[in-house]
């Protein structure tokens, strides 16, 4: 398993596996997200913020690092936090706990950036998630609207956020 950042040449894949996740909100759930645009996703690749992780020359799993998130997280923003963004798995690669390799990586690459948390969100209902993210040792700090909506993508109008960190030790 190697965590590497993704590539220009990864596009259309990290685009099949949101469609893929998009798809299975849909059947399990009432909450889905909505496209992603192709030029923001190609800035984070040249930021430097989009991650894959490969087994065996295939990419498994997708995710977003950040290390600012005012809209959402407001004043606590202010703490030197990592962000993760957009955790996607392949389906030929689920149940393999991603959630806790990333937890894991995020905790050593935020220890090397020299920030004291490594946080996420996800929508308040989702408890699925939810139990996920505490096993996997991150605390639930509430359930809260986005800090500032109005800076975010419309699908975040009236939405209820859950905040989970871990603090980097």
């Amino acid at each position: 398993m190697e965590f590497l950042n993704s590539t220009t040449s990864d596009l259309d894949t990290i685009f099949e596996l949101y469609d893929a996740a998009i798809a299975h909100q849909k059947a399990v759930s009432h909450m889905h997200w909505l496209p992603f645009d192709r030029l923001m996703v190609e800035a984070e690749i040249a930021e430097g913020r989009q991650w894959k992780i490969v087994i065996e020359d295939e990419i498994a799993c997708v995710f977003v690092t950040a290390y600012t998130d005012a809209a959402i997280w407001g004043e606590k923003d202010l703490d030197p936090s990592v962000y993760l963004h957009r955790i996607v798995t392949n389906p030929a690669f689920r149940g393999r706990n991603f959630a806790g390799h990333i937890t894991q990586w995020a905790l050593r690459h935020g220890t090397q950036l020299g920030k004291k948390f490594v946080r996420l969100d996800t929508w308040a209902e989702n408890m699925k998630l939810k139990e996920v993210y505490l096993r996997n040792g991150f605390q639930f700090l509430g359930n809260a609207a986005p800090a500032d909506p109005t800076a975010l993508p419309s699908h975040y109008s009236g939405i209820v956020l859950g905040f989970y960190e871990i603090a980097i030790d």
